[in-house]
């Protein structure tokens, strides 16, 4: 496996990590409620879906990737900026669904640790 592939790997399984280390700290330890509200009902965000929720993304990004450098010629500069503009608007998510403050800094935490590692890690240089 080369360097380039084994980089965005990583990058790609150490977002859902990132993400659960926060939701332990955040639920378990500290004992936040991590709920939202669905469609008129309440949920609890668990530690399944915040790793099946950040690998979907973290593969969406690495595909997102590799179209971006097979058709436009600075691949790197392009995906960073809409990285960055897909996690601005991600975080309005938080703010209509969570249920409590609480959960909406957790949420919105996740989001952007997700968020800053799958930039720091898939950006080209």
């Amino acid at each position: 496996m080369n360097t380039s592939l084994r980089r965005l790997l990583l990058t790609v399984i150490a977002a859902p990590a990132a993400a659960l280390a926060v939701w332990a700290l955040a639920v378990p330890l500290a004992g936040a409620a991590l709920t939202v509200r669905t469609g008129g009902a309440t949920q609890t965000v668990g530690p399944v879906s915040v790793i099946v929720a950040s690998l979907v993304v973290g593969l969406a990004g690495w595909a997102l990737l590799a179209v971006l450098e097979r058709r436009v010629a600075r691949p790197g500069r392009v995906w960073t900026i809409t990285a960055l503009v897909v996690l601005v608007l991600s975080l309005f998510g938080p703010l209509g669904s969570a249920a409590g403050l609480a959960a909406t800094l957790v949420l919105m935490l996740l989001h952007l640790v997700v968020g800053a590692v799958l930039v720091a890690g898939l950006a080209r240089r």
